[in-house]
């Protein structure tokens, strides 16, 4: 092959990576901002509930503190008609106990003082801000609806990332300037550019991260994850993560279904008694377990058939799950992360960077570098595109003309569409619109520089 045909293959797969690059990068750019600001936000959220809760923190005690029983009682009474989802254990010797009263799919958090059993708040565990932040990155409060487009979109900035990466590779570079630095002073178009590509190249790869080890939260991927998970298993899988909002819903409403002693009343009628008699002791023994807080105690429900007691800390490798003896309140099994399957503590440990939760304010002052990067390397890409767009068209590299893309690169889109398979649907849908329907209408044709 001569040095001509060479060069021509390699300019058609950079036109058609760019081409790529620009229309992932038109889709993504809305969604890359939006999740940028939502996760900077909700990486702090340890610092922001304490600062919500600091009022709660300091209650003035002066005598003894009532049985954990009778605070379940009294925060049951405040949201007539639910049950105990869990008791989280104080933090501190001064603290409110926080109770979480659940009806049905919702989940009410209640505040009551251990003393005196006031109530001090009633609050909506959806309405609390972290909770809203962490829908409004995870699915635009849309539902499994929003968490499909957040995947779709997540699915489709691993692409800008990949023929964004494509793209920066120094072909004829004499220097690091504008390939690892910016250059600061090469004013213009160039100096955008360089801080587009070079911001790009710094971010790309924590980015890539934060995009993977948020893919098994995500309804769709998540939820194919855990049927592949389930082949060849008789018992159901347990996951220490939901997959989509009606996933954490029906999670939630099988916690607030207790396993409940039934006996037959007079006149026929069914009636039912959750019993929490065990709370108290179950309280000191798990106080004694010395667990990363916050730590919820939950009772027996139909999925769970008795007591249990688990670290819910962000870092989840600091998590610990206990079942309890109900008569005794006795640890009958512990299981830490170091013996959760391998796919959990590698799905764990990436989650836990994602939340910038693992190791501490560095993981945090990532998480914002990141952000800060993708927001930089968005508005660079606007300021690109809206310098050089032509009149009357949309500014896209122009497509190449009926000409055959090297064999390495359908393979590659062959790949993606397979792993990501909501990219793989929407690639399929772009191509029967494109060549469907858009090329036969001229003036649109001409507008998204598609050929003939």
């Amino acid at each position: 092959m001569n040095n001509n045909v060479k060069l021509k293959k390699r300019k058609l797969s950079y036109t058609a990576i760019w081409r790529w690059h620009f229309y992932a990068g038109l889709f993504c750019i809305p969604f890359a901002v939006w999740l940028s600001v939502t996760g900077a936000i909700y990486l702090f959220k340890p610092q922001v509930e304490a600062c919500q809760d600091r009022t709660y923190d300091s209650l003035a005690i002066t005598g003894e503190r009532a049985a954990p029983q009778a605070q379940v009682a009294a925060a049951l009474a405040a949201v007539p008609g639910s049950v105990l989802n869990a008791y989280e254990m104080p933090n501190t010797e001064t603290a409110a106990v926080q109770i979480l009263a659940g009806q049905g799919k919702q989940l009410t958090r209640v505040y009551v003082h251990p003393q005196t059993l006031e109530i001090l708040k009633v609050a909506s565990e959806d309405e609390r801000l972290m909770q809203l932040v962490h829908h409004l990155h995870g699915d635009l409060l849309l539902g499994d609806k929003g968490s499909m487009l957040v995947e779709l979109a997540a699915s489709w900035m691993i692409v800008l990332i990949i023929t964004g990466l494509y793209l920066w590779w120094p072909r004829n570079a004499t220097g690091l300037a504008g390939t690892v630095y910016p250059r600061m002073n090469s004013g213009g178009r160039f100096f955008w550019r360089d801080i587009h590509s070079v911001t790009g190249l710094w971010v790309s790869f924590f980015v890539l991260f934060l995009l993977i080890s948020g893919l098994p939260w995500a309804k769709s991927w998540g939820g194919m994850l855990k049927q592949v998970r389930q082949i060849g298993q008789t018992t159901e899988i347990k996951q220490d993560w939901t997959t989509g909002p009606s996933s954490e819903l029906a999670q939630r409403k099988a916690a607030n279904s207790p396993a409940v002693d039934e006996h037959e009343g007079h006149g026929g009628m069914t009636h039912t008694h959750v019993n929490y008699t065990g709370l108290d002791r179950m309280v000191d023994i798990v106080a004694l377990q010395k667990l990363v807080p916050p730590v919820l105690i939950s009772p027996p429900n139909k999925k769970n058939p008795v007591w249990s007691a688990r670290s819910d800390s962000q870092n989840r490798m600091l998590r610990v799950n206990l079942k309890l003896d109900a008569a005794t309140g006795n640890i009958i099994e512990r299981k830490d992360f170091s013996q959760r399957p391998l796919l959990d503590r590698i799905i764990g440990i990436g989650v836990s960077v994602h939340e910038g939760q693992l190791f501490g304010w560095f993981n945090q002052f990532l998480g914002v570098f990141t952000a800060l990067g993708v927001i930089t390397v968005a508005v660079s890409a606007v300021v690109l595109w809206w310098r050089r767009r032509p009149v009357n068209a949309l500014g896209a590299p122009k497509a190449p003309n009926n000409q055959p893309l090297p064999v390495y690169l359908g393979v590659l889109v062959v790949a993606l569409g397979t792993l990501l398979p909501l990219l793989g649907i929407s690639l399929i849908a772009i191509l029967f619109i494109e060549f469907i329907v858009l090329r036969r209408i001229v003036g649109v044709r001409n507008f998204l520089g598609i050929s003939q």
